[in-house]
């Protein structure tokens, strides 16, 4: 009976397993699911689920401590979030001591750190609040990773967990103690040694395959983005034409102060404000000038007009239930910048955060050293007038600032990948001070 069950194969691969597991969870279809994969054997499993449901995925980074003299032995496992499990009979029986377990815990907090940055880069993670998670690994054995993956899970606002794999031992289920609200497993056999004796082909999973899964997910399901055309009234007789975008689940809004002679129509600032979209920001592209008021460039760098009238279209989106409790930043292009950062230094603004494209910061005057909110500074290196203006107006800035080459690149970013990296650095930067909110 050992012998028979060292020899039994249920998966041919890892797409397979994924295949067999989705068949089992097709009551789940339709009831809001995100697909969280275990890096990095779960992630290919649960890119075949994700599919299935037609479900978005992401993936839930968990790191097992593994026994020093027998790493593929877990002592416990270490989880997004602060969230450590340790398992007290293995360390008891092994013997493991206190200043190995701790060795252990700073090398993976380590890869913790790396491996976020690895396979998610700038964009952030699928929002979890309120949602049923399905958590997937390609199989389980002591079960340390997968309760610490359901605690970050339940940590990230779940509504309802999930918790499932293609094999997993008799009584796998008490492991978990009541953490996972339900569990599913295709198999699980008697004799059970470890995961990979139920695949033929158990070949570790390379970082690349992790990557190409989430981004083939996330071209399919990138969230629904509801685009709206509006009018702002910013004062008596004026108002301006804006598009006002807002994906599901948005973690915050983003509002463009386009440079001299451009618009909401600027094809810059739109491939900016579709990367923002696809990390779930929202985004408002206006004109700050009405077509009349255009024909007169003195109004193009009237910075204090500009600015005014950002300051009241920000108040306008704060009373609009799109924004209901959403962060708030700007992103300037070009003169554009100068308004952004006039208004973000105003008492009482409610602006998270700003960004500067190839900006002309040093228009915004004593503005500047009154700016609270955190500032990205953001210029071609062959830029060389508007890089040293920048420079001298990080000088004058009181909050927390940064200034980023884009090496290669001019003034308006034409050159290739020059506007992909700006707006990378724009995701990366609204989406962790809006964190912070």
């Amino acid at each position: 009976m050992e012998a028979e069950g060292r020899r039994t194969m249920f998966f041919s691969d890892r797409t397979d397993a994924g295949r067999q597991l989705a068949a089992r969870l097709d009551h789940l279809k339709g009831h809001d699911v995100v697909v969280l994969g275990l890096p990095r054997g779960g992630v290919p499993v649960a890119a075949e689920v994700a599919d299935a449901l037609d479900a978005p995925l992401d993936i839930c980074l968990v790191r097992k401590l593994g026994v020093p003299a027998q790493p593929e032995l877990a002592m416990g496992a270490l989880g997004e979030g602060g969230v450590r499990v340790v398992n007290e009979r293995v360390l008891r029986e092994v013997g493991v001591e206190a200043r190995d377990l701790a060795a252990v815990e700073r090398r993976e907090h380590i890869e913790l750190d790396q491996r976020a940055l690895r396979y998610r880069g700038s964009r952030p993670s699928v929002p979890l609040e309120g949602r049923t998670v399905l958590v997937v690994d390609d199989g389980l054995a002591t079960g340390a990773t997968a309760l610490a993956a359901c605690r970050v899970v339940r940590a990230g606002g779940a509504a309802r967990i999930v918790l499932a794999v293609p094999v997993a031992p008799q009584g796998w289920t008490a492991r978990l103690g009541g953490e996972a609200d339900e569990t599913v497993s295709v198999h699980t056999p008697e004799v059970f040694y470890a995961i990979g004796q139920f695949y033929q082909d158990f070949s570790q999973t390379p970082d690349a395959e992790v990557v190409a899964c989430l981004d083939r997910n996330r071209a399919a399901h990138g969230p629904v983005v509801t685009d709206t055309d509006v009018r702002i009234p910013v004062a008596k007789r004026v108002t301006l034409a804006g598009t006002l975008a807002v994906p599901e689940g948005a973690t915050g809004i983003v509002v463009f102060a386009h440079g001299s002679g451009s618009g909401r129509h600027s094809p810059r600032n739109r491939e900016v404000a579709s990367a923002l979209n696809a990390a779930r920001l929202g985004t408002l592209l206006f004109d700050l000038l009405t077509e009349a008021e255009a024909v007169d460039r003195a109004h193009v760098f009237d910075t204090p007009l500009l600015a005014e009238r950002l300051t009241r279209t920000t108040e306008w989106l704060a009373g609009r239930p799109e924004a209901e409790g959403l962060p708030l930043g700007y992103f300037g292009a070009s003169t554009g910048a100068a308004a952004a950062l006039s208004a973000a230094g105003e008492p009482g603004s409610p602006v998270a955060a700003v960004v500067s494209r190839g900006g002309r910061p040093d228009l915004a005057g004593d503005h500047l050293a009154q700016v609270r909110a955190p500032t990205l500074l953001v210029v071609g290196s062959r830029d060389a007038l508007v890089l040293d203006l920048n420079r001298r107006a990080r000088s004058l800035l009181r909050c927390e600032s940064r200034l980023t080459e884009v090496e290669g690149a001019t003034h308006l970013f034409e050159e290739p990948g020059a506007l992909e990296e700006v707006a990378e650095l724009a995701t990366s930067w609204f989406t962790e001070h809006f964190r912070d909110q």
